[in-house]
């Protein structure tokens, strides 16, 4: 399994879709070594082996833009990878981990898991040394990540020699099975949407929200305020941009709403700035990077979820916030609407529509009570037992058609 992140290391949902699954599989049997990019301890793994790659701390890893696709280039080859500049020597140096990995044992490995981009080189690699089949899981394409805009030609290539290398696709969303197709011309019987779930037993730990974390949002809850969140890294993918304006129209119609935005990114300042020419730099909360509890209590302290992307594979965030109490608002450009039917939606650039969805939920306790208690029951109805049934029966299908066998 070659991946990115792992919690409690992990800036977004990869890292938690790779943990989730990976447990869900090692519980079906599954024997799994899993690859990170950094050094690391993982003191809550104990169902797989983690390898670090590198000797980066997780946070030097991150500041090298690894989602930020735009700072992507091509560096020469041949330099000392011992001081590794950016995020292309990290992935070579990664593939180098991975090549003396499997050569030591190269009848070892039954499959390939590859995650997103950044590990479809070691990907490839590991196939050619290993002759094992390669499944490379997509939960995001440069398509998404540039929101619209060209994105970064050097990305593009990797995705595509790794989508036509790969014996089989995972998709997240049939959204991202349609981007694969349409943009990468790959055949759509070599793609499975499987779709991201959620492990509600991960959150019951003993932990309570604390209310002193957003002691303010907490009174202007007692007088009468309706909170709205989102959280996620604050890049042009995720539409914040057009959701700080949505609640500056929502606000001329209904003063009571605050929008708490948990995260960070390169528009943090625009944003910023944008809600101060708005004039809501009063209703608008900015948190910074959180996880852990800081996460959960981000939650725990919203009413509406809203789901911006202008494009999003899935977006597990949705379920987290639905599993928090929340009502859902999400882009008819993500994902995870195909797996719940109780929420809002609407097109990423109508924020005439996503003020109007904010005000009506905000003035009706008993639509945003449906909602909370409906889209409960979707959600639950998702499982990463059944996920890992379907990967383990992939591994097994591929690894047949791969010696002639009927599969």
């Amino acid at each position: 399994m070659l991946g990115w992140e792992l919690p409690p290391h992990n800036s977004g949902g990869l890292g938690v879709a790779c943990y989730h699954l990976s447990k869900a599989l090692a519980l079906k049997g599954a024997s799994i070594d899993f690859v990170v990019p950094y050094s690391a301890e993982h003191e809550n793994i104990d169902f797989m082996k983690v390898h670090n790659a590198t000797t980066l701390s997780p946070l030097e890893r991150m500041g090298m833009g690894a989602y930020e696709s735009g700072a992507v280039r091509e560096t020469a080859e041949g330099q000392d990878l011992g001081d590794l500049k950016d995020i292309r020597d990290v992935q070579r140096e990664y593939t180098r981990f991975v090549e003396k990995m499997v050569t030591k044992k190269p009848a070892k490995f039954d499959a390939i898991h590859a995650h997103d981009w950044l590990t479809m080189e070691a990907g490839i690699r590991a196939k050619q040394i290993t002759d094992a089949p390669l499944i490379v899981h997509v939960h995001a394409t440069e398509f998404d990540r540039a929101g619209g805009n060209s994105g970064n030609p050097v990305v593009h290539e990797i995705e595509y020699q790794g989508l036509m290398v790969a014996d089989r696709i995972i998709a997240v969303s049939e959204i991202t099975k349609n981007i694969i197709i349409d943009k990468y011309h790959i055949p759509a019987d070599k793609i499975e949407v499987v779709h991201n779930a959620i492990d509600v037993s991960s959150f019951d730990d003993g932990y309570d929200y604390d209310r002193r974390t957003y002691r303010y949002l907490e009174e202007l809850k007692s007088e009468g305020y309706t909170i709205i969140s989102a959280v996620t890294r604050f890049t042009i993918q995720k539409g914040l941009e057009y959701l700080v304006r949505a609640t500056a129209k929502a606000s001329t119609k209904y003063d009571r709403i605050a929008l708490l935005l948990a995260g960070d990114g390169e528009q943090r300042d625009e944003l910023i700035e944008l809600a101060s020419e708005l004039g809501i730099s009063d209703k608008v909360f900015f948190t910074g990077f959180v996880r852990g509890k800081q996460w959960r209590d981000a939650y725990s302290v919203s009413d509406i979820f809203v789901l911006s992307s202008v494009s999003e594979p899935f977006g597990l965030t949705a379920l987290e916030a639905a599993h928090h109490d929340n009502a859902l608002i999400v882009t008819r450009q993500s994902g995870v609407g195909e797996v719940l039917n109780d929420i809002f939606k609407y097109n990423f650039w109508d924020v005439d529509r996503l003020a109007d969805q904010m005000v009506g939920i905000a003035t009706s306790d008993a639509l945003r009570d449906s909602l909370k208690k409906n889209v409960a029951v979707e959600y639950a109805r998702v499982s990463w037992n059944d996920i890992a049934k379907q990967c383990m029966q992939l591994y097994s299908g591929t690894a047949k058609l791969r010696v002639g066998a009927p599969a």
